[in-house]
């Protein structure tokens, strides 16, 4: 173990003081290296003092996973969080985010923004002389992909040739898994209506960033997109912000539910995945999403781990 604690650490040194915007900022080597690392964590086989570094938590949007699994990473890494919710600094009262983005780098050792624009996080990046993690913005979600990767990863061992398809919205968790699954050399398809797909030049992106045979692919048929998978994805129809668009959504994604029937086309092992909230009966019927193939809360408890490897590699910690 001292062999591989030694390997991974090797690796992941210089993320020390790294923004983490996007899951295209980590190549194939620290995307696995991450992983391994929070296997590593979640088993006991690893244990890392940061030594009372504090991170800030500035969320502008609702927050349930995201917020209690950075808290829980913090506290489990001997360090402490502290949430500058806009709404209780001056942030809600106009202060300039480069002012704020400086102010807090004197007290914070990390920042984990969650927020609408993808700009607004590279603004804080920009500003902040601290790392700056990427908690969801519209554009991505890489800390949910991270814990998407370690979840298939334990259901076959291995990642590499898998095959993932995605049902839904072409959203920010859509081109995260996309980014992400290209550097760890698995198989993409996305699913999604006429209209809703993943932005071009994200899916330009992720294939360029593909060092291996994996293959990134486009599909307005979920049936098509599905046949002999070994994991099955989907997310709500309409994420935060979109609500007012629900019913024209609930329309345009009709026959795009993971069902029973959509499910049994693919592989007989196949994994089941949704980065919650769920909306049972819509976008996941209730009895895929409480089935036997359902990885949806080990899911959600993997992202305490991948997180708690992502901060420990940004803060220094290995």
């Amino acid at each position: 173990m001292a062999t591989l604690n030694q390997g991974v650490a090797a690796i992941l040194s210089p993320l020390k003081g790294s923004d983490f915007l996007s899951s295209a900022d980590l190549t194939s080597q620290q995307t696995f290296a991450l992983l391994e690392l929070a296997l590593q964590l979640k088993k006991a086989e690893r244990r890392i003092d940061l030594g009372n570094r504090v991170l800030g938590l500035i969320f502008t949007k609702a927050s349930t996973r995201t917020r209690v699994s950075f808290q829980v990473a913090m506290a489990r890494l001997g360090g402490q969080t502290v949430d500058l919710n806009p709404q209780v600094t001056q942030l809600g009262r106009g202060e300039p985010l480069e002012d704020t983005a400086r102010v807090l780098s004197r007290f914070c050792d990390a920042l984990a923004v969650r927020t609408f624009k993808q700009k607004e996080l590279s603004e804080y990046a920009r500003w902040a002389s601290i790392p700056v993690l990427n908690a969801l913005t519209d554009l991505e979600h890489p800390c949910q992909a991270l814990a998407d990767f370690l979840t298939i990863k334990e259901a076959f061992g291995d990642l590499e040739g898998r095959t993932l398809t995605y049902i839904g919205d072409g959203n920010n968790v859509a081109h995260s898994l996309m980014l992400c699954g290209s550097l760890l050399g698995v198989n993409i398809r996305i699913a999604s209506p006429k209209g809703f797909e993943p932005l071009p030049e994200v899916v330009k992106k992720a294939k360029l960033l593909s060092n291996s045979p994996s293959s990134i692919e486009v599909f307005n048929d979920p049936f098509s997109a599905i046949r002999g998978v070994e994991a099955v994805y989907t997310d709500v129809w309409a994420s935060m912000g979109q609500e007012q668009e629900q019913s024209i959504r609930a329309k345009a994604f009709e026959g795009f539910c993971l069902n029973k029937d959509l499910l049994s086309q693919a592989d007989t092992k196949a994994i089941v995945l949704h980065c919650l909230p769920a909306h049972r009966g819509e976008e996941i019927s209730a009895e895929v999403f409480e089935s036997d193939a359902s990885r949806i809360f080990d899911q959600s408890e993997n992202r305490l781990h991948v997180q708690q490897a992502l901060l420990a590699a940004v803060l220094g910690g290995l």
